[in-house]
């Protein structure tokens, strides 16, 4: 059986339920007449012997709201009870006030009762040793040590456990707070590349987009031919955003995944495969060129295999620096792929518009090339140099010495 709430482990309620049953139990041994233990005074009332229990008992009740005020009242009421004679009741009850002082008392309170104990513990058996002038007089230490030390020793083993666990709770709680913290971190670096891809993907094509629908709206008296090569470009470049988009989302999309509309792969006017390395660079070369951006393409060295990570990075700083030439340049742009032994190294450049027009930008584009050169432990640097904009970003290969 439960007992009720209002007297559950921790309550004031149950702090007095249990002096209650002390002054019981200490009352049935005054009705047997156990006390004095001591024989002092033929006529000393056996009544002077029930504040001195009763003031041990509301020492139990205070045991956890004020534990050094129970065990000083405890060990006066003690005090008292042995010089009248002592009573079993009062000193078995004292006990209980020992044991909650190590449990519930200060760390300083349960060391002193220790030492105390023991020295008294100590103490007790040379003065019987002395006095009966036998070593049988040990025994007189032993009431000492079964009445104090060893409610104070099963009083510390207690709490000693119980601050263990404690710690052991603490400790589970900080590894929960810090593995939560790291779920947190993790997707919020997932959110962040996700973004970034979605912009690689999703903006430059729409740079496109918007580029020549712009054109096609503020040239006027354009012939059919125009209009249908802008359109043509414009239809291009979305069907590819469309496809690199639903390229990335099978690779987010877990294995066996099923469902979805026909792939963007069945029309006739969309690659095979969108491949998004430094390899297929021409073919972005040539879409940007459609686009209305004059690419002038350098090779420097001999291209070889790349790391997977370095050939989509580099291929996605070539794509976003191209579109940015495209919104905000005057139409033309060199782009300069050098191999090295130990890096690649791309270079794009373009003439800035004086006047400072072209399509917005939310600064993504950027961010995102220095944190692709970021990862991969290489540099990049992006900025106005002699009227022109110039980027530079350097990979490592990790095939140099």
């Amino acid at each position: 059986m439960r007992p009720p709430p209002w007297l559950g482990s921790g309550t004031l309620a149950r702090d007095v339920a249990l002096a209650g049953a002390s002054l019981v139990g200490g009352l049935a041994l005054y009705a047997l007449g156990w006390q004095p233990q001591i024989h002092r005074d033929a006529d000393l009332p056996t009544t002077l012997f029930l504040p001195p229990l009763l003031a041990m008992c509301v020492a139990v009740g205070l045991r956890r709201v004020a534990p050094r005020t129970s065990l000083a009242t405890g060990t006066v009421a003690l005090v008292v009870d042995v010089a009248l004679g002592g009573s079993l009741g009062t000193i078995l009850i004292y006990t209980q006030v020992l044991y909650d002082a190590c449990v519930y008392g200060p760390p300083r309170l349960w060391r002193w009762l220790l030492r105390v104990t023991v020295a008294l513990s100590l103490v007790g058996g040379v003065v019987g040793v002395f006095a009966l002038g036998q070593w049988r007089g040990v025994a007189v230490g032993v009431p000492v040590v079964l009445a104090g030390l060893l409610p104070v020793l099963t009083g510390v083993s207690v709490r000693q456990y119980r601050d263990q666990a404690a710690a052991e709770r603490a400790r589970a709680e900080q590894t929960a707070r810090l593995v939560e913290m790291d779920r947190r971190q993790a997707v919020s670096a997932e959110r962040a590349r996700m973004a970034r891809e979605l912009h690689d993907v999703v903006a430059n094509h729409l740079s496109a987009v918007a580029i020549h629908a712009t054109a096609v709206l503020s040239v006027p008296g354009l012939d059919r031919g125009q209009v249908e090569s802008a359109l043509r470009v414009i239809r291009e470049s979305s069907v590819q955003g469309l496809a690199e988009m639903r390229q990335m989302i099978e690779v987010l999309r877990e294995p066996g995944t099923t469902g979805g509309p026909a792939p963007v792969g069945d029309d006739p006017a969309v690659p095979e495969m969108v491949s998004a390395r430094l390899a297929e660079a021409d073919g972005l070369v040539e879409r940007i060129r459609a686009a209305g951006l004059a690419v002038r393409v350098r090779t420097d060295g001999t291209p070889g295999p790349l790391p997977v990570a370095v050939d989509l990075a580099a291929y996605r700083i070539v794509q976003e620096s191209l579109t940015n030439a495209l919104k905000h340049g005057t139409g033309e742009a060199d782009l300069t792929i050098a191999y090295g032994s130990a890096e690649v190294v791309l270079t794009v450049e373009n003439p800035v518009r004086r006047n400072g027009i072209g399509l917005p930008g939310a600064g993504a584009g950027l961010i995102g090339m220095r944190e692709r050169a970021t990862l991969l432990a290489g540099r990049l640097t992006a900025g106005p140099q002699d009227g022109r904009w110039l980027v530079r970003a350097a990979l490592p290969t990790g095939e140099g010495g």
